[in-house]
C-alpha cells in the first residue's frame, strides 16, 4: 500500500471515483453491443432454425464472429494504433453482442428437449471446434498477410 492510499484509509477521506473515466468505455460497449445484437437478430430472422433442426444461423454467427475477432485483435495489437475506444466498441461491444453463448446453450437444451441428443452433442462440439479454429486461422492468416505486406 502506498502512503497516499494509507492516509486516505486512516482519515476516511473519499477517493476520487474511477467510474467517470470508465463512462466512455461503458457507453461504447453498450452501443456496440446493441449493433452486434441487432445483426445477430437479423441473421436469426433471415435463417430461422426449424424445431429440432441444426441451428445453422447461431453456428455461423459464432464462427464468423470468432474469425472477425481474430483479424481485429491482430490488427489493433500488432499493426495499427487505434483510438482507445475502438477495442471496447468493436471487440467487446459489436462482436460480443453478435456472438452468443446464451443462444448456443438454449439451442443445445432445445435439441435435447426435442429428443435430438446426437444433434445437440454434434452442435456443441462442432461450434466449439469451429469457433476456436476460426479465430486461430483468421489470426494466423492476418499475421501472414501483414508480414507479406511488410516485405
Amino acid at each position: 500500500m502506498t502512503a497516499p492510499e494509507a492516509g486516505s484509509l486512516r482519515t476516511g477521506a473519499p477517493r476520487a471515483p474511477h467510474a467517470a473515466g470508465q463512462l466512455p468505455v461503458v457507453a461504447v460497449v453498450a452501443v456496440g453491443g446493441g449493433v452486434g445484437a441487432a445483426a445477430r437478430y437479423a441473421a436469426a430472422s433471415w435463417w430461422p432454425t426449424q424445431n429440432g433442426g441444426f441451428p445453422w444461423a447461431t453456428f455461423w454467427v459464432n464462427v464468423t464472429g470468432c474469425a472477425v475477432i481474430g483479424v481485429f485483435l491482430v490488427l489493433v495489437t500488432e499493426a495499427v494504433t487505434a483510438h482507445r475506444l475502438v477495442r471496447p466498441f468493436f471487440g467487446t461491444g459489436v462482436l460480443g453482442g453478435f456472438t452468443t453463448f446464451s443462444t448456443y446453450a438454449v439451442d443445445i437444451r432445445g435439441l435435447l428437449g426435442a429428443g435430438r441428443p446426437t444433434t445437440a452433442l454434434t452442435y456443441l462440439a462442432a461450434t466449439l471446434f469451429a469457433a476456436l479454429f476460426a479465430v486461430w486461422l483468421a489470426a494466423t492468416a492476418t499475421r501472414r498477410v501483414l508480414s507479406w505486406r511488410q516485405r
